[in-house]
């Protein structure tokens, strides 16, 4: 068994791993004992009582994080000429099409978000095999793929994340940065957890939310109690 490590050690010191901790009192704690050289991302882990083999029991959607994710995005705008200005005015870092297809064609893919147009998916489409493993492919279910490509840009640099549930029927998402105040990674946590509360399949049985667990990067989980945000 591996050995923990002295800074493991102290984490785990910190806190109660048997007990369940409110959203509030959780935020505290991972700021406790998070003990980075670099700026942690924080992260919830919520495991759901779905079969994500089943499409309507499929868990996915869009938040915007008030507090943001403390994360400087690369938006990539896949648009005809006329949307460039929108896109470029709205703070994408590249803004451009046949360029840029012919670029992913070839591997690149250095970018966090691609925005496009319904009329250009017929070219994006054909990206598939790149953009798909990546989870790059635009999508109009999470709002990445529009005539209103402005706000889009806009939505994805201001804290929009989008999260689905993965085959194993948990969800992950970063909620944030070490270095946030414990009340604005509250903040940012409730919204993502009431947004999926949100989003129960009415085919769904049984217990919904089964665990929600925070960590940062490099800590351990502290569990949440899922009675104190349902």
């Amino acid at each position: 068994m591996a050995t923990l490590t002295k800074k493991r050690k102290a984490a785990i010191a910190k806190f109660d791993a048997s007990k369940a901790y409110s959203v509030t009192e959780a935020t505290k704690v991972v700021k406790d004992i998070t003990s980075t050289k670099f700026d942690s991302s924080v992260d919830l882990a919520i495991r759901l009582g779905v079969d994500p083999r089943k499409a309507n029991q499929m868990v996915r959607g869009t938040v915007t994080l008030p507090h943001g994710t403390g994360k400087t995005l690369r938006v990539l705008a896949l648009v005809t000429p006329d949307k460039e200005a929108e896109a470029k005015a709205a703070g994408a870092d590249y803004v451009g099409l046949d360029e840029y297809i012919e670029k992913i064609k070839g591997g690149w893919t250095d970018v966090d978000v691609i925005i496009t147009m319904p009329s250009v998916m017929g070219k994006v489409g054909a990206l598939g095999r790149v953009l798909g493993p990546r989870g790059l492919m635009p999508n109009p279910k999470t709002g990445t793929v529009t005539m209103d490509v402005g706000k889009a840009v806009t939505d994805s640099k201001g804290g929009k994340i989008d999260f689905k549930v993965d085959k194993a029927g948990i969800i992950h998402a970063g909620v944030g940065k070490a270095s946030f105040d414990a009340s604005k990674l509250e903040e940012n946590a409730l919204e993502l957890l009431n947004t999926v509360v949100k989003l129960k399949p009415s085919s769904a049985k049984g217990t919904y939310i089964k665990s929600v667990t925070l960590s940062s990067t490099m800590s351990p989980g502290i569990t949440i109690d899922t009675k104190s945000f349902n």
